[in-house]
């Protein structure tokens, strides 16, 4: 905007006379920025995966760096599910009543193939879940078997610019489309 545009230049004169800053920013970012930079992931690993996930919050690769301190043992205290590893039949109503008791907004990660697709494991078996998403919704997808620990980072990073691009109507919109029964 023009500085001749601007109807109230008394004030912004003013402004510039006292040497105050001035910072303009929307609540969306804000809030964004705060929950991007503080995510506290809830761990649920049950096979191979769980080790490389172990290991990305080991000092080599540090979650701490980007804001995600500490795994959390409770779904209250937790913004975001790591699932990690392969998800069976009777493991599917625990997965599924964790993720209900986390806080708005909650995220998920899927990672590795056993938790994306069932892995090998559901070929032939009657007990695995072909994929976490027939139980609750996945925002990212962390492909490999299993995932280093580089391709977590990666994911968590890809999850904070999904966190950063929200806005309070989009994140409506996408709470109203991950209600699964």
């Amino acid at each position: 905007m023009k500085y001749e545009e601007f109807g109230d230049n008394e004030s912004l004169e003013l402004l510039r006379e006292s040497g105050t800053n001035v910072l303009l920013a929307t609540i969306d970012d804000v809030i964004n920025w705060g929950r991007k930079n503080s995510l506290w992931p809830l761990t649920f690993a049950t096979s191979c995966c769980g080790i490389e996930m172990m290991q990305t919050g080991a000092p080599k690769h540090d979650f701490a760096r980007f804001g995600m301190e500490v795994y959390r043992a409770s779904p209250r205290q937790a913004d975001v599910i790591v699932v990690a590893g392969t998800i069976v039949k009777k493991m599917a109503p625990v997965l599924k009543r964790l993720y209900d008791e986390m806080s708005e907004p909650k995220y998920v990660v899927a990672m590795g193939a056993c938790t994306i697709t069932g892995g090998p494991f559901c070929l032939h078996s009657y007990s695995v879940v072909n994929g976490v998403d027939q139980i609750i919704p996945v925002d990212v997808y962390i492909p490999g078997c299993p995932p280093r620990p580089q391709a977590l980072l990666y994911g968590m990073l890809q999850l904070q610019r999904l966190i950063e691009t929200e806005t309070i109507k989009s994140r409506k919109i996408r709470i109203a489309s991950h209600n699964y029964e």
